[in-house]
This record gives structure tokens, C-alpha cells and sequence, in this order.
């Protein structure tokens, strides 16, 4: 019992730490409600919009810490737990054990990040603290994706579809470079679970409608 409770405060303070709504309170400083402009998203896209780059700067990188952060503390209590003189389950392998830990916790990161408790479970689109949990769980596949994001970005000036492709892109290196696979369960959950987020921008990416870096409209 006293395992699984450990293991369930880990997981809910990994989702605590996604859901930090970082654009939401960036927007509260300048006495406006994010949500109201733009495309109405609490992403660090939608802080470029409205608030200007270096608060969405700010946004961008304590976004991508918060998923670092989730991820190594879901770890770090596991590892403690098991070097504890507390029983853990017999069943237990004990080897892989923080690997599956920290999986859960990235995926406990990302639903925060996009189903906010303090926004009434709404949020944003969970590609920076995607990237975060990436990092801290398999740093390789984060920048393949990060660099496929980058030269999307750079040839097209189109955020969702640098996300889109960083996400496909994770979930195909993943297996390429034989991540555990606790990793590679969690890296596919949540690059499906990015894809969907962006599925808006599917239509407007197909007729040519979807918004350049730095415009307002839908991403």
C-alpha cells in the first residue's frame, strides 16, 4: 500500500507542476485574460501573439522546465523508494521500475499542462512541456525533434506544423534508437496526444489558411 501511495503522490505532483497555466499568469501580469486574444490558447505561441517575445520567451522556457522537473522528480522518488529499507511488491522489477515511473509522470506532465485544474481543465497544446518530458526521458529523440520543428519552422513560418512533424518525428526515433520501452510507450501516447490537440489545424494547414509564425489566427 504504502508503494502505490508514494507512487500516486509522485504522479499527481507531476501533473501539479504541467499544469502551472505559465501563459495564463504571464497574461495576468499585463491584466489580460489569454485566453480572450489571439487563438485563445495558454501556449507560449498565443504569449507571442499577445504579449510580445520576451514574455513569451519566459513562457517557453518555464514550460519546457516544468516538464523537465515533473519527470526527474517522479524518477527521483521512485529511485528513493526502492533505496529505502520500505518493502517494495515482490513482483516488482526493481530495474525497470523508474523508467516506468517516469513515463507516467511525463504523461501525468502533459495532461496538466493540457487540462489545467486551475483553468477549469482547460490549457494548452503540450508541445513545450512535451519537449520538456522528452528531454529529461530521452534527450536524443528531443532534439531530432526539436531539429525537425526547427527546419519545419524555418521553411514554412508554421508553428502546428513544426509541432505536428516533431511530434511524428519523436515517436519514429524513439524506436530507432531502442528506448526503453516505457519511453517509447509514453513518447507514442503523447505524440498521438499532441497530434490530436492540433486536430484544428489540420484544415486550415490543408487549404492554406494556417497562420504564419508571429500572426493572429488558430494555432
Amino acid at each position: 500500500m504504502t508503494f502505490w501511495i508514494v507512487s500516486l503522490t509522485g504522479w499527481m505532483l507531476a501533473y501539479i507542476l504541467g499544469s502551472i497555466p505559465t501563459a495564463y499568469l504571464a497574461g495576468r501580469l499585463y491584466r489580460l485574460d489569454i485566453r480572450q486574444y489571439g487563438s485563445g490558447s495558454v501556449g507560449a505561441t498565443n504569449a507571442l501573439r499577445v504579449l510580445g517575445k520576451w514574455p513569451a520567451l519566459g513562457v517557453l522556457i518555464i514550460d519546457v522546465l516544468k516538464g523537465v522537473a515533473a519527470v526527474v522528480l517522479v524518477r527521483e522518488i521512485s529511485v528513493w523508494f526502492l533505496a529505502s529499507s520500505i518493502a517494495a511488491p515482490a513482483t516488482l522489477d526493481q530495474q525497470a521500475w523508474p523508467s516506468w515511473a517516469a513515463s507516467l509522470g511525463a504523461g501525468a506532465a502533459l495532461l496538466g499542462h493540457s487540462r489545467s485544474i486551475w483553468l477549469g481543465f482547460g490549457g494548452g497544446k503540450s508541445v513545450a512541456t512535451g519537449l520538456g518530458v522528452l528531454l529529461a526521458l530521452a534527450w536524443p529523440v528531443a532534439l531530432g525533434a526539436l531539429a525537425v520543428f526547427a527546419i519545419t519552422l524555418a521553411v514554412s513560418r508554421i508553428v502546428s506544423l513544426g509541432s505536428i512533424l516533431a511530434a511524428l518525428t519523436a515517436m519514429l526515433l524513439v524506436v530507432i534508437l531502442q528506448q526503453p520501452l516505457p519511453h517509447q510507450l509514453i513518447v507514442f501516447a503523447g505524440g498521438l496526444y499532441v497530434v490530436v490537440r492540433h486536430r484544428a489545424n489540420f484544415g486550415r494547414l490543408l487549404n492554406g489558411t494556417e497562420p504564419q509564425f508571429g500572426r493572429v489566427a488558430g494555432d
